[in-house]
């Protein structure tokens, strides 16, 4: 969008353009010319030639879109004619220099030029057509404004030509950006899209050693309970009761697994060389690993443990792992609060990670909760985690500083619904948080107020 094809941040059509500019010159190659002085040539009465001329010298602009170069050159004919058969004022004369409506329309007309045409239209016409403009200028003008005359037109022209080639300048710079910002979007969301199937491959293989466990122990405990089973029926009996909830818990994990899986890449992985994976009983150690690297962790478990599937165990310890690498990462040696709390009544457990934000005079990189890409994507793994156990995860900043992560893992339904807990700490059934996943409200460790303005 040019200036000349805008009006109040509208486009307008070119046509609609074209057509509008001819016009007006056409109707002010018309207007009655203001009386001349006494000691100035009289201007030549208008006649047919006149009308013919006038209409050359503007009417050619409402098809400059299609031939610009031939549209210049027809008006700049007509506008040296009608200074010729002195219909016009010379440009520079007796009376001074007067750029008319004649003169203003060719200007245009190079400006236009210069705007739509190709790089060596454009040149062609500084080139050629503006020097010969010039100098036809001059020849008509009268004895002693000659030089005025060349000097008048020139730079009239020029800086018309001038300011249609930085026009189309900045379209072309302002058309790359827009490329360049529409390229970069894309290749977020690509990134974004990659790391998703990256995660969700990890994911799947995790899944993988957990089955694979489970259905190796299904296989030892039937051949125990078959070579048991006339000797000591009780102990075959409990046996087999085994291996019934361990298949229940092996099936749900492989529904969960195809559910993760969207990628074959990584189908030929062994992953018999992955470690074994961590449990919720190894958060101490990670507490204990992360308080030896600077940051200052007060851990606290609520409420009786219950059986826990392996996926959920490795995911609630992959979120807690990556909160406090987070932590660590944008907060520096800051203070942080962990609780574990075993809501059976509920039926879930429930993880919140709490920092204070870096400390005062300790640069840390600015962290957002939204982002779609960057270095680890630690929020998009979590987010796949907890939606593979069938759990929720919200996080966002803390209205006085610092941020909060509110993880969500559900229990098992065998898990008895009313069992008593070991005097739990009050936690809020429902996380702080908008849909957005953005914290709001009070701080889920009130009790631990920050300076207003942090």
């Amino acid at each position: 969008m040019t200036l000349m094809d805008s009006f109040a941040g509208r486009r307008v059509p070119p046509a609609v353009t074209d057509a509008g500019l001819a016009l007006l010159f056409t109707a002010g190659a018309f207007v009655p010319l203001v009386p001349m002085p006494a000691d100035v040539p009289a201007l030549r009465t208008p006649d047919a030639l006149f009308v013919v001329l006038a209409l050359l010298s503007a009417l050619p602009l409402a098809v400059h879109r299609r031939f610009p170069l031939p549209v210049l050159l027809v008006m700049t004919v007509a506008v040296a004619a009608l200074q010729g058969r002195h219909y016009i004022p010379h440009l520079s004369g007796p009376q001074g220099t007067s750029i008319g409506p004649s003169y203003m329309g060719v200007a245009t007309a190079v400006l236009l030029t210069a705007l739509r045409g190709a790089p060596r239209t454009a040149t062609l016409v500084v080139a050629v057509v503006i020097p010969a403009a010039a100098v036809t200028e001059a020849v008509l003008a009268p004895d002693g404004h000659r030089i005025a005359t060349l000097l008048a037109d020139g730079v009239l022209l020029v800086a018309a030509w001038a300011l249609g080639r930085l026009t189309r300048a900045r379209a072309a710079i302002r058309d790359q950006a827009l490329e360049r910002a529409s390229a970069l979007g894309r290749a977020q969301e690509a990134n974004a899209r990659a790391a998703v199937m990256e995660e969700r491959a990890r994911i799947a293989r995790e899944l993988h050693d957990i089955v694979a466990h489970n259905v190796s122990l299904m296989v030892v405990q039937t051949i125990a309970a078959d070579r048991i089973q006339d000797r000591d029926g009780d102990k075959a009996h409990e046996l087999h009761g085994t291996i019934e909830e361990t298949g229940r818990a092996t099936v749900t994990e492989l529904r969960r697994l195809l559910d993760v899986l969207r990628t074959e890449d990584e189908a030929d992985a062994d992953p018999s060389k992955e470690p074994p994976q961590p449990t919720v009983e190894a958060l101490p150690a990670l507490v204990d690993a992360v308080r030896a690297a600077g940051l200052t962790v007060d851990f606290t478990t609520t409420g009786t443990p219950a059986e826990l599937p392996a996926g959920s165990h490795l995911t609630v310890y992959r979120v807690v792992q990556e909160g406090l690498t987070n932590t660590l990462k944008h907060a520096g040696h800051t203070h942080a609060e962990l609780t574990v709390a075993w809501e059976r009544r509920h039926r879930r457990l429930t993880v919140r990670l709490c920092d204070d934000g870096p400390r005062p005079g300790e640069g840390a990189a600015p962290r957002r909760a939204d982002l779609p890409d960057g270095p680890g994507h630690g929020l998009l793994g979590m987010r796949e985690r907890i939606g593979a156990v069938g759990g929720s995860l919200h996080t966002g900043p803390r209205p006085g500083g610092g941020y909060c992560v509110h993880a969500v893992v559900p229990l098992p339904a065998s898990t008895p619904a009313h069992t008593p807990a070991a005097a739990p700490t009050p936690v809020p059934d429902d996380p702080p948080y908008d849909i957005a996943g953005h914290y709001e409200g009070h701080s889920p460790h009130a009790s631990h107020p920050r300076p207003a303005g942090r």
